[in-house]
This record gives C-alpha cells, structure tokens and sequence, in this order.
C-alpha cells in the first residue's frame, strides 16, 4: 500500500502499481542480497493487507529474530509512511523518520509512491525491494535455512502451480477488487468490480464448503493472501468501500474459514483492528472527508467457535505452532476482540 496523494482517493481511477524494486533476497544471493539473520529490516504497517502478509509468514516460519521488524504509523501524510510510534519519531535502528528516506538512498525520483512491505538493508539503510507479491514467497522457500524448527511449508513443491492459479483468481478479484470497488470513480466502474468480487467470493465458498484450506489440507500462502482481506472486510470494506451485498458474518462458510485461522497462531494474533480502522477512515480523505472512524463493527465474534476442525485438515502439516508472539511486537488491547 503506497503513502501519499491520501486526498486523490474516490476521485482518481484505481490501479494497482507494480512494485519498482523487484531484487529478490536468496539463499544464494544471485540478486546481490543473500539471505543474512539479522541483515535486513521488515518496514510494515499493520493498517495494510500486502504488508499483513508477510506479518503473517514471518511469524509463521519463526523469522521474528532473523528478520527484524520496524512498524510504520498507520495514519500516514503525503510524506509516505513514517515512524512516529517510535521514540522522537525515528525507526531506532534505521535512524529515519519517513520509509521514503529508505527509498531516495536507493533511487532518487523513482516512479511510484512509497509502499509497504518493505525491507531495508540496515547497514546501508537502502531498500532492497518492495514487491509485495514476491516478498512471502521468499520468506518460505528462501529463507529455509533461518526457518524455526516445525515451521510449516507454505508452498509445498508439488501444489505450487494450483496454488499460483488460486491465488491469481484472488488477486484479481478479491485483494484488488475491494480497492476497485472503493476507488471507482464512476458507477459503472464500481458495479463492474463489485460484480467481480462477490462472484469470486462466493466460488471461494463453495470451494471451502468441503475442504478447509484452499489448497491442500494445511495452510498455504493462497490462505494467507484471502486471509487479509477477509479479516479487513466488515470492519472497513463492506461500509467504507461500498463492498455491501453481504457482510462476511453473513456467509456461514468464509465467516467460520476466517474465524478458524483468525484463531490459528500466527494468524490473528497478527491482526490490529484499531490501526486497520483509523488508517482507512482518516487516510483516505477523498471518500471519508469527515475522517470519522466508525465504533463498530462488535469484534467479540472473532473468538467465538467455528468447527472447521470438523473437516479435517492439518493447520500446520507435519510442523507445530509458532511460539508466543514477542513482546515488543503484541498488537495492543484496543486492537485486538
């Protein structure tokens, strides 16, 4: 999710940007950034979806140590994101105030705004890359040798090209299509991406109905991407981008599949309803001028039963649980059911 133009939002046809800087991090560092513990910094904000993901495989493959975290502030400027849930308004490692300094060290007016996830080189204090679709898939299958002990695969070798082809259905439809549908600036362009969303939806239901994970039965990274969106969707995209056939607690079979990995380690436990909601109501100021954050929706639901175990499936394949979530890292009170 990139910072900046907050004001442009509602008034200025949606697409989705390619990430700019596409090196990859690797076992065998052929990009020039060789997987190193303690190397790189993972810049995310909680408020975003792109960047929730790789909270969630980060802390599913046990990289918490090896991988250091840094936490933008969910209200953004046109600045770009910036660190001023930290002290004297400085990430404590990099030294900066703003992602963006990140950015101009590695390329000065670079094309695109300034997105997360994003991960840094702290010695150098230059970005590495912020291409969000390839950031997780890394984490999983280069990054194996600093994986904690049990840690799940998240793209087993032999559901890879089902797995690319679900995900690339979600994609177009579900993580894109609740943004198409908010930022659409005519009615025909929202109607079309509403159309889009709800029909993919409801096949991702009818897929769920029998099986508890999307591909296979353990959690994969296609899990994690539907995850992101599905946890965001009452609380800000039925309401705030007009996303309004039905609210997610309203279809018994996606509002138990979230539900169960909400309540799966790793999951929720990730999760910050306080910083997803301001970040949407107070940063996007063409749809929401008042910037008024809504109280609801009621967040206790989120903790109640929802008996997918009843389908079998193995959250964690032949792996274990991630242990307790660090204590630097918990999501405060008033973000959490």
């Amino acid at each position: 999710m990139s910072g900046g133009g907050n004001t442009a939002y509602g008034r200025k046809r949606f697409q989705r940007s390619r990430a700019h800087f596409t090196d990859r991090i690797t076992a065998d560092g052929r990009d020039g950034w060789p997987v190193e513990a303690g190397r790189y910094r993972l810049v995310v904000s909680r408020a975003c979806p792109w960047a929730s993901r790789s909270l969630v495989s980060r802390r599913l493959l046990g990289l918490e140590d090896a991988l250091p975290l840094a936490i933008a502030d969910p209200i953004q400027d046109d600045r770009s994101w910036r660190f001023t849930l930290d002290p004297d308004d400085r990430d404590p490692v990099l030294g900066i105030r703003f992602l963006s300094e990140a950015y101009d060290k590695r390329e000065t007016d670079y094309p695109g705004g300034v997105s997360v996830p994003a991960v840094v080189d702290v010695p150098s204090g230059r970005l590495v890359t912020n291409d969000y679709q390839r950031i997780t898939i890394d984490l999983a299958t280069e990054w194996t040798a600093l994986h904690r002990e049990g840690a799940p695969d998240l793209c087993p070798e032999g559901l890879r090209d089902e797995i690319d082809t679900v995900m690339a259905d979600i994609y177009d439809d579900v993580n894109n299509g609740v943004y198409r549908a908010g930022f659409a600036t005519g009615q025909q362009e929202y109607e079309h991406a509403y159309a889009r969303l709800f029909r993919r939806l409801e096949l991702l239901a009818d897929r769920l109905a029998g099986q508890r994970y999307l591909v296979g039965d353990t959690i994969t990274e296609a899990d994690i991407r539907l995850f992101t969106t599905l946890v965001r969707f009452d609380a800000v995209y039925h309401g705030h981008f007009k996303c309004n056939r039905w609210k997610l607690t309203e279809n018994q079979v996606l509002w138990a599949y979230v539900r169960d990995l909400y309540q799966t380690p790793g999951f929720g436990d990730t999760v910050d309803f306080d910083h997803i909601k301001r970040h949407y109501y107070e940063v996007h100021s063409g749809i929401n001028p008042t910037g008024i954050v809504p109280l609801g929706p009621d967040l206790s639901g989120w903790l109640t039963p929802h008996h997918r175990q009843e389908l079998g499936g193995r959250p964690f394949g032949d792996g274990t649980p991630p242990g307790p979530v660090p204590e630097a890292e918990r999501v405060p009170a008033q973000g959490r059911p």
